[in-house]
């Protein structure tokens, strides 16, 4: 932007401000909007690449829409930063992602203008659609619906529902397809390929919008006719191109593909289709960190790159020597090493290579990895199926996102017995992501499913023996959970070794109380041991790894339950259901009664900050569990 022209952005506090603007001026207000994103996110890190991808069509939604009256649904969240600052945030912005700061992702319970929650991909359709039929039945005849999907999120099996559901109801949708051939690694898959090379002519699309208004506008053009003719033309373009097009086959009208980067050529767009009867779908393609030259080049690296120098492009890193390395490192260098070992291991992971580190076997061996796009139940069958058929498949899914496949791990999975190795990385609380992305209820819906061994490991080693022993014969389903960022061992490897299934293990003897814990949230009770210890505090306690939620060790819990009257349970995970619900109930049943103090996530959707500033709102970090120690 040049220095003598006068700010567009800092004048614009609603989008009604906006819709002051000439078309003319929209180019210099998207430069303005792509460059805030880009300095703002330099020094308050978040999901870069995908929000600068979006910027002309977010410009050009709220410039044509009478918003909020008219509805925008954003599918995956993290493109819809220039819609928060365009609606009425953009002096709060720098709270994003931050502890009672502005929410990392839309949400209705901050903004008139978030029409719904989509933290998760592929339901902005379904979504939209509800909103669609809605105002058909309040009558609303101004009231104009309009989906934003994209950035990988058309893999989702949830679209395709919506998408059916689309062609046989009656609306007036807008689903916008944004095309830039990624969701956070590169987007795979035979609908991806489609996309990329779907092509429709201009000419006829504005000649065939042309026919249709002249016929509505004298009546001719009833659903039933309308129908018709859309089959009529479809079949004619179909024949002259040679490609059959998944949309207008479905009955939705389809146009595109057009350049997602220039909005006066997509304001003219939405201007036209956005009163035209029934469901439509303007494909548009974009580029992932457009405008910011080192985002375009390495789109995956800069979908959430943290803090950089914006003139450099340089990433800036702290100081990382003598540190733990990241759990997902550790399980992505022990899969390999497993998989060198083991010829019947295969790695299986929805669209999060980089992220679970799955990529290190995917370079090393690509023919035994898959990454199958967004669709976690299907990456959980696809697993199933070839461990039906003598595969070892190891299947790594972020905690949050398997609850989409939870069906698919009692019907496909369990049921069987199968040996699928369940990874769910990010168990627990994730932090900046919020509630949406939160690993929080894992243990708790798993635990009743019949079958399933769920573990985790307290540390690295523990994470790679368990890994070990997951792939070993007759262990089928197994699950492992392990949280985001850094271990807690710098020298992490060690040898591989089976640990004995439902067994945990006394890390402090005591006389006291007794703390069970499971998982990495244990090493704050090591810490808090040591610190009752350099105190001087004469309080005794015993501290028991647990290791496995299901089975539970029962030798171990006989233990506690003859030596001690006082029991704290802690689990990075909700408290309602989950490892100190299973110890509780074990003890009730085998006759004991003794005092339990259950430490854990409460019974609400736990907010976004830091993991520490969390773990402290959520009472697990250390000064709570010594508080709950001095107390028991």
């Amino acid at each position: 932007m040049e220095n003598n022209k006068k700010s567009l952005l800092e004048s614009i506090n609603v989008p009604s401000d906006l819709r002051q603007l000439s078309v003319e001026q929209l180019p210099q207000l998207c430069d303005e909007l792509r460059q805030m994103i880009v300095n703002e996110l330099s020094v308050n890190p978040g999901h870069l690449a995908s929000s600068l991808g979006v910027v002309e069509i977010t410009v050009a939604l709220h410039y044509v829409l009478d918003t909020p009256h008219d509805r925008i649904v954003w599918d995956v969240g993290h493109q819809a930063y220039g819609h928060k600052i365009l609606t009425g945030r953009r002096d709060r912005f720098c709270t994003n992602r931050k502890l009672h700061g502005l929410m990392p992702f839309p949400s209705p319970r901050e903004s008139e203008y978030d029409t719904f929650t989509c933290g998760h991909a592929s339901n902005s359709i379904s979504a939209a659609l509800g909103m669609a039929v809605a105002a058909k039945l309040r009558k609303d005849k101004t009231q104009h619906v309009v989906a934003v999907i994209g950035d990988g999120a058309m893999s989702g099996g949830l679209a395709y529902e919506g998408l059916n559901n689309v062609s046989s109801s009656d609306n007036d949708m807008l689903i916008i397809l944004n095309d830039n051939d990624m969701s956070i690694d590169h987007s795979v898959g035979g609908m991806q390929q489609y996309l990329l090379n779907l092509n429709t002519n201009k000419t006829y699309n504005d000649l065939r919008y042309q026919l249709s208004q002249w016929l509505n506008r004298r009546g001719m053009l009833s659903d039933n006719r309308r129908h018709g003719l859309i089959r009529l033309n479809n079949a004619i373009k179909s024949a002259i191109s040679h490609q059959q097009n998944v949309f207008e086959g479905m009955n939705i009208r389809y146009f595109g593909p057009f350049d997602g980067h220039d909005v006066k050529e997509i304001v003219r767009l939405l201007r036209q289709l956005k009163d035209m009867k029934g469901p439509k779908l303007l494909h548009l393609h974009t580029i992932k960190g457009k405008g910011y030259e080192p985002a375009e080049k390495a789109a995956t690296v800069w979908h959430a790159p943290g803090k950089f120098n914006v003139e450099t492009g340089e990433r800036i890193h702290s100081e990382e020597t003598g540190v733990p390395p990241k759990y997902q490192d550790v399980f992505g260098h022990t899969l390999l090493e497993l998989a060198r070992q083991n010829s019947r291991i295969v790695g299986v992971t929805p669209a999060m290579p980089t992220g679970c580190s799955m990529n290190i076997m995917m370079e090393a061996l690509p023919a035994r990895t898959f990454d199958v796009g967004i669709a976690e139940g299907h990456a959980v069958t696809f697993s199933a199926g070839m461990a039906s058929d003598g595969l070892q498949p190891f299947c790594n899914i972020y905690s949050a996102f398997s609850q989409r496949a939870y069906d698919n791990i009692i019907h496909d999975a369990a049921l069987l017995r199968l040996p699928v190795v369940i990874c769910l990385d990010r168990a627990g609380l994730v932090g900046e992501d919020g509630p949406t992305h939160h690993g929080a209820f894992d243990m708790a819906f798993l635990r009743p499913i019949p079958h399933l061994t769920i573990a985790s490991p307290m540390n690295e080693h523990e994470l790679r023996r368990l890994m070990y022993t997951a792939q070993l014969p007759d262990k089928g389903t197994f699950v492992i959970r392990y949280p985001r960022g850094r271990g807690e061992l710098v020298d992490w490897q060690c040898p591989l070794e089976e640990i004995e299934v439902g067994t945990g293990r006394r890390l402090a003897d005591g006389t006291d109380v007794a703390v069970l814990s499971i998982g990495p949230i244990g090493n704050h009770v090591t810490r808090v041991i040591n610190r009752l210890r350099e105190e001087g505090n004469p309080l005794s306690v015993a501290h028991y790894d647990m290791r496995f939620v299901k089975p539970l060790d029962e030798r171990l819990l006989e233990e506690v339950a003859a030596r001690f009257s006082r029991i704290i349970t802690l689990e990075d995970g909700c408290r309602a259901g989950g490892f100190g619900s299973a110890v509780t109930e074990w003890m009730a049943d085998h006759g004991h009664h003794p005092s339990i103090v259950r430490l854990g996530l409460p019974d609400e959707f736990v907010e976004h900050g830091s993991v520490a500033e969390l773990q402290a709102l959520a009472g697990i970090d250390p000064e709570s569990i010594y508080q709950a120690i001095i107390r028991s």
